[in-house]
């Protein structure tokens, strides 16, 4: 997999955990459910450990140019393919991360930050001192299905929008490059 190369376009960024310093009411990305969310609920989430939202902000103008959460979810044995549950404990459920929301202000579209966005979700579950196995997303819509499949992210069987990638994926991802 290889990740942008255009990555000079991202020194104007950066990603920090969503404070009140953040304006999230100027934020649109055009979909209604992730809008609302940012600006009504995200800060609540964050004070009351339900989810762990992070902020893309241009360096420059200290804008919200897009987001994602985090939390911790869990996978049925049973819903994964038999070639990943034979390497895995024989758990009835086993521990996950959960990439709940992500999101990019339209108004900063098409300059590769939902990648961006993405590698330091996935970066951060990597990298937590919690044991999970993998990444589980539910995609919106079959666009943002598309987009998370680009990223070798694999469908549950039983559910065309909820995909999921594995952390020996990720972590191969991340350190190769």
């Amino acid at each position: 997999m290889q990740l942008t190369d255009n990555f000079d376009a991202f020194n104007h960024y950066l990603i920090e955990p969503l404070g009140k310093k953040h304006n999230r009411a100027a934020f649109c990305s055009g979909v209604d459910k992730l809008d609302k969310y940012f600006q009504a609920q995200a800060g609540q989430d964050a004070r009351k450990r339900t989810a762990a939202p992070f902020v893309l902000v241009e360096k420059n103008s200290g804008l919200v140019a897009g987001y994602y959460t985090l939390s911790a979810t869990r996978i049925k044995l049973g819903e994964l393919p038999i070639e990943i549950t034979k390497k895995l404990p024989k758990y009835p459920e086993l521990p996950a991360t959960l990439l709940g929301r992500l999101a990019v202000d339209q108004n900063h579209r098409q300059k590769g930050l939902g990648e961006m966005l993405l590698m330091d979700a996935l970066y951060r579950s990597l990298q937590s001192e919690i044991a999970t196995i993998a990444v589980v997303v539910d995609a919106k819509d079959d666009q943002a299905r598309s987009f998370y499949e680009h990223y070798q992210f694999i469908r549950f069987a039983d559910y065309s929008h909820r995909l999921f990638l594995m952390m020996e994926t990720i972590d191969k991802m991340i350190n190769s490059n």
